[in-house]
């Protein structure tokens, strides 16, 4: 049977590094652009008490997304072994494009996918490139899309990318700036033909835009000193709080049953790394729908308290560092089954079930 396989990974992550501590100088508003009414120091407990993140990667100034996103992707080329130019189709999974360091301009011309199909040298033109812009949720989209291109005969290798640098679109004075950071991570789908079913099992995929669009949304700064007012990520943090846990574990069911697969077989759920509290909350939900009174132990890997929210680069960064034994604590191998579930800007939700 055929099956849509990921058989290499490959993922950059920023040298440099941005504690918490980092942000103690740094005057923040509200929406209002009123001055919060606390210390630094209790914000930034607060901060952490709820999301988890103490720390984030940030970008060097002559790096950009589509820079780091081939790094991933080259990394990714060599574990699978595959000839470049035999690449059916590049999805760059992204937001804001390319962003240089303090120009808040956002580049998306040429696409990104063509910026790495460039600097990776593949002349082929059957090779189609292009970018995928669907939230937080967007390399696991572009994974999607890959298997439905597999399954009609379209496709038999694909690269998904995901980068970001949300450290160049991130308002300084809005204290939710704390929570992103910069990385990439990529993978090649293939068509492998094999006795037993492996590879994506199953999958998920919904839009929420009734009253949920705008939930993440491009806004004026907080800073009352900017007479620009620069437009920066803006969320409505509480709102998408709530909408994750009524939504997203009811979509992760809905993938792991069309999976046909056992509950007590799943391994490990490689979720979106947006906020540490939120993520726990919304396993054990998920788990719950089974009849779990708890979420079984060793089941999330989580790596936001050290990387931060890198948006689409979150989940493939930590499924190729686990997948590659870097990631202390958590290992996967051939036959796991494993899930994987995002949600973001959209409002988005999608998810996979998966055979190693």
């Amino acid at each position: 049977m055929n099956n849509s396989v990921i058989t290499g990974t490959g993922s950059y992550i920023p040298e440099g590094i941005v504690d918490n501590s980092d942000f103690l100088q740094q005057e923040f508003y509200d929406e209002e652009k009123n001055k919060l009414p606390y210390d630094n120091k209790t914000i930034i407990e607060k901060f952490n008490a709820i999301t988890g993140i103490e720390s984030r990667r940030y970008l060097k100034e002559d790096q950009n997304s589509s820079d780091i996103g081939s790094i991933a992707a080259e990394r990714a080329i060599k574990e699978s072994g595959i000839d470049p130019e035999k690449i059916d189709q590049i999805i760059f999974a992204q937001n804001f494009g390319d962003i240089s360091q303090n120009s808040h301009q956002i580049d998306l011309l040429p696409c990104l996918a063509s910026r790495v199909k460039y600097n990776l040298g593949i002349e082929n033109p059957n090779c189609v490139a292009y970018d995928l812009l669907f939230g937080c949720p967007g390399w696991l989209q572009g994974v999607i899309q890959a298997h439905a291109y597999i399954n009609a005969g379209i496709a038999d290798k694909v690269l998904v990318i995901g980068s970001e640098t949300l450290s160049r679109v991130v308002d300084p004075f809005d204290r939710d700036s704390m929570i992103y950071s910069d990385g990439a991570g990529a993978c090649i789908v293939e068509n492998s033909v094999n006795d037993t079913k492996k590879g994506i099992l199953s999958f998920s995929n919904q839009s929420f835009t009734k009253e949920e669009a705008y939930y993440l949304h491009y806004g004026s700064t907080f800073n009352p000193k900017d007479p620009l007012q620069t437009k920066y990520i803006k969320m409505q943090g509480r709102k998408i709080y709530e909408f994750a846990l009524n939504h997203v574990p009811l979509a992760m069911k809905e993938c792991f049953d069309k999976s046909g697969e056992d509950i007590n077989d799943l391994k490990k759920i490689f979720i979106h790394q947006a906020n540490e509290k939120m993520d726990h909350a919304i396993l054990k939900r998920f788990f719950k729908l089974y009849g779990f009174r708890d979420l079984p132990e060793g089941m999330m890997p989580m790596s936001i308290r050290k990387l931060g929210n890198s948006s689409v680069a979150t989940i493939p960064t930590l499924f190729d560092l686990v997948r590659k034994k870097h990631f202390e604590g958590h290992e996967i191998k051939e036959g796991d089954l494993v899930m994987m579930a995002s949600v973001g800007a959209g409002m988005h939700i999608n998810a996979i079930t998966y055979r190693i």
